[in-house]
This record gives C-alpha cells, sequence and structure tokens, in this order.
C-alpha cells in the first residue's frame, strides 16, 4: 500500500541533456565547458524556484550515468549550503533525485508520470531543466490548473513544450510521440481532446535552445534586476556574466 504523502502534488524537473530528440542547446559561441556550466545553473535555478512552491514537492529525474550522477551531487551540496529558511527547509523535506534509464524523451517523460502518480501524488507538473526562467509563480499557476482539470500544457512558440503536467493518473501514452516534431504539442493536446479530457493552457514560454531565447532570457533577467529583484535566476546571471567576461576578453 502506498503510504500517505504531505503534499498531494510534485514538481518534476527532468533534466534534459545538451543534444536530446531533436533538439540541441546550440548557444553559438557557449560551447564546451561553458555550456556544461550555464546548464547547471539553469538546473539550479528551476530547483529554487520549485522549493518556492509550499504545497508541492520536488523531485529531480536524471539519467543514470556517472556524470549526471556527480551533477546532481554538485547541485544539491550547493543548495544545502546556499539556501535559507522555507527554501531549506523545502530542500530538506520535500526534495529527492531519482535515476532514470538512458531511453528517449518522451519515454522518460512518461517514466516520471508514472513513478509521481504510483508514488501517491495526484497532480504532476513536469518541467525541463531549459527553463530557468520559468518562476514559481507559473509552477503555481499550473498546479491550481491541474486541481481543475486532467491536464496541463506549457507552450513554447515553436509549437513545443517547457511544463506539461496531468492529474489523479497516466492518462495519455507520451511515449508513442515524436517529440522531435514541431507539431508535438497539437498532437499531445489533440489526444488528450479525444480522450474527453479536460485541459488548460499555461502562459507561452521559451525554452533555452539557441541565441535568440539566450537574449530573451538576458532581457527577462535584467528586468528583474531592473525591479529590484537580485536571486531569480541569480546562478544563470553569475555563469552568465563569467562566459561574457571570457568572450568579451
Amino acid at each position: 500500500m502506498t503510504s500517505p504523502k504531505k503534499n498531494d502534488s510534485v514538481i518534476a524537473i527532468c533534466i534534459q541533456e545538451p543534444a536530446e530528440d531533436g533538439s540541441t542547446m546550440d548557444l553559438g559561441a557557449i560551447q564546451g565547458d561553458e555550456l556544461r556550466f550555464l546548464h547547471q545553473a539553469f538546473i539550479t535555478d528551476t530547483i529554487t524556484q520549485a522549493l518556492e512552491v509550499t504545497n508541492a514537492d520536488v523531485r529531480l529525474y536524471y539519467i543514470d550515468n556517472d556524470d549526471r550522477k556527480r551533477l546532481v551531487v554538485i547541485i544539491t551540496n550547493y543548495l544545502k549550503k546556499k539556501l535559507s529558511g522555507k527554501k531549506a527547509t523545502a530542500l530538506k523535506n520535500n526534495f529527492k533525485s531519482f535515476k532514470l534509464p538512458r531511453e528517449s524523451w518522451g519515454i522518460r517523460v512518461e517514466q516520471v508520470f508514472k513513478e509521481c502518480f504510483d508514488s501517491g501524488y495526484k497532480h504532476v507538473l513536469v518541467v525541463g531543466s531549459r527553463t530557468p526562467t520559468v518562476l514559481a509563480s507559473k509552477m503555481k499557476t499550473a498546479l491550481g490548473m491541474l486541481k481543475k482539470g486532467d491536464a496541463v500544457f506549457g507552450p513554447t512558440p515553436e509549437g513545443r513544450y517547457y511544463g506539461i503536467g496531468m492529474s489523479k493518473k497516466y492518462s495519455i501514452s507520451l511515449s508513442k510521440y515524436d517529440w522531435k516534431s514541431p507539431t508535438i504539442y497539437s498532437q499531445v493536446s489533440d489526444a488528450f481532446t479525444k480522450e474527453g479530457l479536460a485541459w488548460s493552457e499555461m502562459e507561452i514560454w521559451y525554452c533555452v535552445e539557441g541565441s535568440e531565447e539566450l537574449e530573451l532570457m538576458v532581457r527577462d533577467i535584467n528586468q528583474w534586476r531592473f525591479e529590484g529583484d537580485d536571486e531569480t535566476a541569480r546562478e544563470t546571471e553569475i555563469v552568465m556574466e563569467r562566459i561574457l567576461a571570457k568572450l568579451e576578453g
């Protein structure tokens, strides 16, 4: 019997590879170690935002290889030292990391949903690791939508996803879809509609996979700093400043 959980909602952050099922983090001159450090910052900032959602647990999923294990240990240890107050408590009590077999993105996302529902969660929101500017407020909104319906979709301008959520049970088999397709968003949403499932749409947002999205990310971070917010996406900002200084030097 599944043990009762403190929270019935979970934010599942699934680490994407730099090249994944046809989508690539192609950030121009940012390559090699710089790209790895930037991706690490993306993940760290995404976890930090998720920990602000007080009525949800946070799970980090990663492929089972030595590099990803080291990455998760580095990020987790860093957050243990850095965070304080409610976020530190949430990290201690509501955060766990889990390994996944090295399969395609669709299969991994499917496994994440199934594992979360099998663990007793009623509402599962999956986000990737290329979305460091997706705020806690967006995650809260998505979970609120899930409490009223069967699914929630976070679309990108390209017709893909930055987030996808389901409620109550695993409803649609995501592994059968071609996640390289530019029409994956409409394919999956249409499948939910055909099954008579109620779904909601989040604000269109971006995944940082190219120079254009990188510029959008920098613009958003600069706007938050202008508004007096010095914390959101802070790790990403630190790495970007170091990269730009190196490129300009």
